[in-house]
């Protein structure tokens, strides 16, 4: 389901990039910007901010059309009414987008959303409204699954779609993955010392025990020579032996007396 949402963005944006591509005047561009940021599926616009195509129209009347392309790559609806003085008035469809936009954003901080937050940020008046947003507009759509607690108020997120990165989250993400691979590193040199100390010890056991098992069997071989060195002759000397045993089979024996 991820996946084939991922390569629905891809596909889409690949579709816009060749449309930028092929236009040359800024009322062009600006109504590819107003299609682009009314599409239902669409929800990654950094790469069309790029595009060296949208640059014909800064120091234009549509430049504003930049403008309500970045809020779409990195706002959100609480961005747009604080600048709804200099930026165009947006359509149904785009305050839809950027509603959907603003809950992806307050899922990347934390999954569990109050809904006294989500109808602050999204303007909505009343649980019902919300809930029917979230389900129609979000879950439905595929961009965030979860489960709405109506108990605790909240909407607790499994999923969402992340959200195009600004150039400063970019840089934090490079330094955090840094970071992660020298931490990495350093434990997978520990494992590997760790490693290395454990098959010293395996050798040095196995070292030992070979020469415990040496000096038993040197033993025992000793104990064997000695046995076999004087044992006969030991056996002939002492009480009971072979000779004991001849005397006492030629002795004669006394007969009792019959009792009186």
């Amino acid at each position: 389901m991820a996946m084939d949402a991922e390569r629905r963005q891809a596909e889409l944006i690949e579709q816009f990039s060749a449309q930028a591509a092929a236009l040359s005047s800024a009322p062009q561009l600006a109504a590819l910007v107003l299609e682009a940021t009314s599409h239902p599926a669409l929800f990654a616009f950094s790469e069309l901010l790029s595009l060296p195509a949208l640059s014909k129209l800064a120091g234009t009347q549509y430049a504003s059309s930049l403008d309500v392309l970045r809020l779409f790559a990195y706002g959100t609806l609480k961005d747009y009414k604080s600048n709804a003085g200099i930026l165009p008035a947006l359509l149904p469809d785009q305050i839809r987008k950027l509603k959907q936009l603003s809950v992806l954003t307050l899922a990347e901080s934390t999954k569990v959303l109050p809904y006294d937050q989500l109808m602050q940020e999204l303007d909505v008046s009343n649980v019902r409204q919300l809930e029917d947003f979230l389900i129609n507009e979000c879950m439905y759509s595929g961009i965030v699954r979860g489960k709405l607690d109506q108990l605790r108020r909240c909407f607790e997120v499994q999923f969402a779609t992340g959200r195009d990165l600004t150039p400063g989250q970019l840089n934090n993400m490079i330094d955090t993955l840094s970071d992660w691979l020298g931490t990495s590193d350093n434990l997978l040199h520990q494992i590997q010392e760790k490693i290395k100390w454990a098959d010293t010890m395996s050798e040095a056991n196995k070292k030992h025990q070979k020469e415990f098992e040496d000096k038993v069997e040197e033993a025992k071989k000793s104990i064997k020579a000695d046995i076999d060195l004087r044992g006969h002759d030991d056996f002939l000397s002492e009480p009971g032996g072979i000779m004991d045993f001849e005397e006492d089979r030629i002795r004669p024996k006394r007969r009792r007396q019959p009792m009186a």
